[in-house]
């Protein structure tokens, strides 16, 4: 019998070797482009290595990432995805949650919030990734080759990165600046290349506190 697709995502096949946080981080960054996820959950023991869950706030983005990232080449292992077979508890939280303050607010307060739920389900409410428009607007500099990335965590590392940006064509390799911790340096092939990577990663979430800011090298 096939599992209805619901908002947690079931993988399956992880590299083993990466310890939990690495492997929390990694995961937000590649499965955050498709939405708002409300969390990461990777288990250790021998019976539930090498899996994970990615729940999302709507059970569309879930499907978009399961269908985008199957058989997905991480660490040279085919990721392995499906739908839970049961509801994550941050999920079950908040649903309980909804149903409770639902009762306690009056039906005008109701209304209203029933009208901006939509919009943070489709990601694009307060906590969205997404770039604001004052993100958009800032100068990123002159088209060229290499991507300069800022606001990393300190614990980024280049196999981190080349899993992020090598979903781009023409990613050439990652150069980290051990000296400042928290940069990078990401080469591509053309800077038409680079210029569709900076678009679609430049205010991206990595974590829930660190937007990457993305400009074009200085040459």
């Amino acid at each position: 019998m096939d599992i209805p697709p619901n908002q947690t995502v079931y993988i399956s096949n992880l590299y083993e070797k990466l310890n939990k946080d690495e492997a929390k981080k990694l995961l937000y960054a590649l499965f955050g482009q498709f939405g708002k996820v409300l969390d990461v959950v990777v288990m250790k023991g021998a019976a539930l290595r090498g899996k994970a869950w990615v729940v999302f706030a709507d059970v569309g983005a879930a499907t978009d990432a399961l269908r985008a990232m199957q058989d997905f080449p991480f660490f040279d292992k085919p990721l392995r995805l499906s739908f839970a077979k049961s509801k994550s508890e941050v999920i079950t939280r908040l649903e309980a949650g909804s149903k409770k303050t639902k009762k306690d607010k009056k039906p005008a307060e109701a209304a209203k919030d029933a009208e901006t739920a939509p919009a943070l389900a489709n990601g694009r409410g307060a906590h969205a990734p997404s770039a604001t428009p004052a993100q958009r607007s800032v100068d990123v500099g002159e088209p060229n080759q290499t991507l300069f990335v800022e606001n990393l965590p300190e614990a980024t590392t280049a196999d981190m990165l080349s899993m992020l940006f090598s979903q781009y064509n023409g990613f050439v390799e990652i150069r980290m600046v051990e000296a400042r911790p928290g940069i990078a340096f990401i080469d591509f092939s053309n800077d038409a290349q680079s210029g569709v990577a900076l678009s679609g990663l430049n205010g991206f979430h990595v974590t829930p506190q660190h937007a990457l800011k993305i400009t074009y090298a200085k040459r």
